[in-house]
């Protein structure tokens, strides 16, 4: 695969189009065609696909958007970044995610939006946020930047709210060689209106309908995800096979629980494979003696985070995602890993979790 990348950056190089161009429409095709959506904007990060997204579905000062308090910062940058207000709510203590029932016990006159997250590559329950949103007359807009072809009820997510958002971050399931991002919808007015938002708002040249900015996606790195998309579908079932090996090798192993499976009507990709530990940073220490690299997603959450101080929430506030952002660690599950290194990750987190020596961590003594 590595000639073939090199090919498409070479395309790219002798036509001269780096900004926009046809690269980056074939993508937009591809991508569309392939998340089963009507249209599919490039723009320059996941993060600018959700303010960008957000803004064209007019959220504004005094807009308030519900998202899960346990997701990487810029799920709720984004919304700052639109000029609405973050919202950030607790989650399902079994799923991590979020609910119908939550979304409903946050909603207020000021809610615009919802942004569910499929966070880690695992599908959230969509139909009945979805069914509460139209009844209350608010947006979905789904963070899938995690989730890159994962299915719920048949139909890729993305493309099931009334928008999705991507992010190609070169470790994503579908990652490019730099940043990159896309919007994806069948609402074409929506789809019109990023358009316009990622390049000054300009149509035709040096006609600009609105205020918009430089959040375009790159023609290289377009180039570059055209080849990997076709790969994209073994690559997740194969994430998909060692996540469920690694769930089976290590179920009733104290002290660690793997990942939840998904929902019979979801997906899970495994963007990364998370297990849920009372005692992580010295399952860490014992990991890293033993050459298993190990991650934390994410270690404060944002409604604690100093960025967000200005919302006033205190420790205690939304106690299950307080409580992950503590227990939460990531193990290695990745296209291209064997067998052989499956097991030995299992192996050795089965061997801390059954360390008599080792005295339980202060808080379950």
């Amino acid at each position: 695969m590595v000639e073939e990348l090199i090919l498409a950056v070479e395309r790219v190089a002798y036509t001269g189009a780096f900004t926009l161009g046809e690269e980056v429409a074939a993508f937009e095709r591809e991508f569309a065609a392939y998340c089963g959506s009507d249209f599919t904007i490039g723009v320059s990060s996941g993060t600018d696909a959700l303010a960008l997204a957000l803004e064209a579905l007019g959220v504004s000062a005094g807009d308030e958007v519900i998202l899960p308090a346990n997701s990487f910062i810029a799920t709720a940058e984004a919304v700052t970044l639109a000029g609405g207000c973050p919202r950030p709510a607790d989650v399902d203590p079994v799923t991590h995610l979020l609910t119908a029932e939550i979304v409903e016990r946050n909603l207020n006159a000021h809610t615009r939006c919802v942004i569910p997250v499929h966070l880690y590559g695992r599908t959230v329950e969509l139909e009945p946020i979805v069914e509460l949103a139209r009844e209350r007359g608010i947006a979905v807009l789904e963070d899938a930047c995690q989730a890159h072809g994962a299915r719920y009820l048949g139909q890729r997510v993305g493309a099931v709210g009334d928008a999705g958002c991507f992010s190609f971050y070169p470790t994503k399931n579908l990652g490019a060689w730099g940043d990159g991002g896309a919007v994806v919808t069948d609402d074409p007015a929506l789809a019109e209106r990023v358009r316009l938002l990622r390049s000054h708002g300009e149509r035709p040249r040096h006609n600009h309908r609105l205020c918009g900015g430089t959040s375009r996606l790159h023609s290289v790195q377009a180039a570059i995800l055209r080849v990997k998309l076709g790969h994209l579908e073994a690559w997740n079932a194969e994430r998909r096979r060692l996540g469920a090996n690694l769930t089976r090798a290590l179920a009733d192993c104290p002290g660690v629980n793997p990942p939840p499976p998904a929902s019979p009507d979801g997906d899970h990709v495994f963007h990364v494979f998370p297990v849920t530990v009372i005692d992580r940073e010295n399952l860490r220490s014992h990991l890293a003696r033993n050459g298993v690299a190990t991650a934390v997603h994410y270690p404060i959450p944002i409604h604690l985070q100093q960025a967000y101080a200005h919302l006033g929430m205190a420790p205690g506030s939304l106690p299950v995602a307080e409580r992950l952002s503590r227990r939460v660690c990531s193990l290695p599950v990745f296209p291209g890993m064997t067998e052989a290194e499956l097991r030995r990750v299992a192996a050795a987190v089965r061997e801390f979790a059954w360390d008599p020596a080792r005295p339980p961590p202060p808080e379950f003594a």
